[in-house]
């Protein structure tokens, strides 16, 4: 018998766990889909793991009592910085739960970008010192990891983690997540397939972590469509407009464009600021938004509660369109876009979800590279 989230935080709330905050895993998606039901001044979701760190150290240092962060294990790196100068047992001592959801698991078969992740993860965690337990479906089980975990926190002070294996979580009714995005016509696939129609066939694409990337290497193959200027940015969320922008440094002779997503491009918005004011005249971002973490359960970000748009003007892109809600808009806006120069930013609006049957790349993480770097003239190793 799997375990239920709502008896797992019931057992939590036993101990003083009362707050919860982190970044969505598809993994735990039961588990993230019942804090959905709390109130919102006891579960945030964060734009990045590290953050949902300092967040849980203030409301312990406000209250006394031991948070909950959760994660994917790929967001373990975002927070190895605050677990280490900041809640370690040797800086400012904070008791704090990890519930890491362990995608590349050794012996599990998993996407190329989580396999070494999966290896290494509980080599991180005992390099840093952090005790753990590893959380299976067994619900009397489950109970017995939760109570341990919380006095274990109390106890040193200090992190600790559980490892949630596949299916750990008993499944729960989805929860009407997008009061706003799901009223949207528009797909983020169709948009995507729009948006090549008005590009160049010679740019640059670098494209973001999750169906944005899986949906962009479908319609180039229902486009018929070579693949080579794509770099699928399979992992590392957060950092394609990055990649993108290193790229459109090095290369002036090439138009690079950035496909975005708003939970991306929110876990580091800094990235925004560094783009803006470098004065790039070969860029353009495009962040598909649909207030959602689509790939990982569809958990709410806060992209319609903020303007990416005037974030973008504020950060100093050149030319700056939308927000747009339809494909006559995003031929209107690119129109517009692609007779200038200049850091450009688009905003696409589009409901969440996507297609049952969207495929993943066939080719390794390293042959796109290989490929792209060949378009590009480029020896690749």
């Amino acid at each position: 018998m799997m375990v239920a989230p709502k008896d797992f935080v019931r057992v939590l709330a036993d101990g003083c766990v009362f707050f919860y905050a982190g970044v969505p895993d598809s993994l735990l998606k039961p588990f993230c889909t019942y804090l959905n039901e709390l109130d919102s001044h006891q579960h945030i979701i964060a734009v990045n793991e590290g953050t949902a760190v300092s967040l849980a150290t203030g409301v312990h240092l406000a209250t006394g009592t031991v948070p909950l962060v959760y994660m994917q294990n790929s967001g373990l790196g975002n927070t190895i910085n605050p677990l280490l100068s900041l809640a370690d047992p040797e800086v400012y001592s904070i008791p704090l739960v990890l519930l890491i959801g362990w995608r590349g698991e050794p012996g599990k078969k998993d996407e190329p970008q989580h396999v070494k992740q999966g290896r290494v993860t509980s080599a991180l965690l005992k390099a840093m010192e952090i005790p753990y337990a590893l959380l299976s479906g067994d619900a009397e089980e489950a109970a017995q990891i939760a109570q341990w975990a919380v006095n274990e926190a109390k106890k040193r002070s200090g992190p600790v983690a559980i490892l949630a294996h596949k299916g750990a979580f008993d499944a729960v009714d989805d929860a009407p997540f997008h009061p706003d995005s799901v009223n949207l016509s528009l797909t983020r696939e169709s948009a995507i397939s729009t948006i090549l129609d008005m590009l160049h066939p010679d740019v640059t694409v670098v494209s973001t972590t999750g169906m944005i990337s899986r949906e962009l290497y479908e319609q180039r193959a229902i486009k018929k469509q070579g693949r080579d200027s794509d770099f699928l940015t399979v992992g590392s969320m957060g950092h394609a407009s990055q990649i993108a922008m290193g790229i459109a440094l090095s290369r002036p002779d090439q138009i690079v464009v950035c496909l975005d997503g708003d939970g991306a491009s929110l876990m580091h918005l800094g990235g925004l600021a560094t783009i803006g004011t470098e004065g790039i005249n070969n860029f353009l971002h495009i962040v598909l938004n649909n207030a959602a973490h689509d790939s990982v359960g569809g958990q709410p970000t806060v992209g319609f509660k903020v303007s990416l748009t005037a974030i973008a003007n504020a950060c100093g892109y050149t030319h700056v369109a939308g927000p747009v809600t339809s494909l006559e808009a995003i031929n209107e806006g690119l129109d517009l876009l692609n007779q200038v120069r200049g850091c450009r930013f688009l905003e696409v609006r589009v409901r969440p979800g996507a297609r049952p049957n969207v495929g993943r790349p066939k080719e390794a993480p390293v042959e796109n590279k290989k490929a792209f770097m060949e378009r590009l003239g480029v020896p690749s190793s």
